[in-house]
């Protein structure tokens, strides 16, 4: 029954495309596009436009309260209870108020709580509208004080994501303040218990990026992973957001220790990607497996003193390709082994 669930999400994942009107201007007046979803975009980057239409979007249960929202650039997951809805990662800014809704029209509850599980536009870029839209239960409205109007919900994340999405005194902030976390942690873990659930934040140091937190929905036994396990590419580690490619393996092995498989290695634990179609312990188990063998040719390639170019024609990746090969967009499976490659000729420390 639940592995005809995860093929189900596969096709319908595998329909969702892009079409329709185009949007030009987000609620809040800031200009729309597809931002690259690796930490901030490179300073010759322009907006472009894009169009959405609400058919691009699926809505899709996966186990207890957790469901998957897909179509907004990146998945959005949402647990629903009595108590409203939390909200992990809110997409892409252009996207945004149309997700809005669809969350308000299909689940028909108030939003709480968003989480970020990193600082990605294609993460975060729905914060304004989602988390603005929403009510908080404390009654601490985004701008407000304590007993305020209940105005707003409020935005987990670790402290690393408000950082980057901050700036410094006199400084130009990636994005404006409505898009910043309103509530941050520095520690291994933060703790929440929503909707009759106990749910954690775990921090994964220099995994995809400085600041990936994993979200373990305990009762319901789903992970939301961001982009620390995806089913459509190599492994994206930017090291200039602080991620790294022995961070991410550390992440994707704290993954599946969390991970808990039903019969013949099959259901139990479902984890949810930053992009791509729901998994299993399997699947994770899988991508792990891939992730490391590749490190260990890399590396191995490297202690023999070979070049980049050499690495390259050695085609270290090449059983995988067949699956995670892509020759064009921002993660191309050369700039994934020349990522690699980088990292692992470096000293250790």
């Amino acid at each position: 029954m639940k592995t005809a669930l995860v093929a189900g999400v596969v096709l319908a994942l595998a329909a969702v495309g892009l079409g329709g009107r185009p949007a030009a201007q987000s609620a809040q007046g800031l200009p729309v596009g597809q931002v690259p979803g690796n930490g901030p975009p490179p300073p010759s980057w322009t907006p472009g436009a894009v169009t959405v239409t609400p058919d691009t979007f699926e809505v899709l249960p996966v186990q207890g309260q957790v469901h998957l929202v897909a179509g907004a650039g990146g998945n959005i997951v949402v647990q629903a209870g009595d108590d409203g809805l939390l909200v992990v990662d809110t997409g892409m800014q252009e996207r945004s108020e149309q997700v809005l809704s669809l969350l308000q029209q299909h689940f028909k509850r108030p939003i709480r709580f968003v989480i970020n599980t990193s600082a990605d536009m294609d993460h975060v870029g729905g914060n304004a509208t989602i988390a603005t839209a929403g009510r908080t239960l404390a009654g601490r409205g985004r701008a407000g004080q304590l007993g305020g109007p209940p105005v707003g919900a409020q935005i987990y994340s670790h402290e690393k994501v408000l950082l980057r999405l901050s700036a410094r005194s006199g400084e130009q902030s990636l994005l404006p303040f409505p898009f910043w976390p309103t509530d941050t942690f520095f520690t291994d873990e933060k703790q929440l218990f929503f909707n009759g659930e106990a749910v954690q934040l775990l921090y994964q140091p220099a995994a995809h990026t400085d600041g990936d937190v994993l979200v373990f929905f305990r009762r319901s036994d789903v992970v939301a992973a961001g982009d620390i396990f995806s089913t459509r590419s190599y492994p994206v580690f930017d090291a200039a957001s602080g991620g790294s490619y022995r961070g991410t393996l550390t992440a994707m092995n704290r993954l599946l220790d969390i991970m808990i498989p039903d019969f013949n290695e099959e259901g139990g634990t479902y984890v949810i990607p930053g992009h791509g179609h729901i998994g299993d312990e399997h699947d994770a188990a899988e991508y792990r497996d891939m992730a490391t063998i590749i490190h260990d040719r890399i590396e191995d390639l490297v202690k023999k003193g070979m070049t980049l170019e050499q690495v390259k024609a050695a085609r270290p990746t090449l059983d995988y390709d067949g699956r995670y090969r892509a020759t064009a967009g921002e993660w191309t499976t050369d700039r994934f082994i020349e990522a690699v490659y980088r990292e692992l000729a470096q000293p250790t420390r």
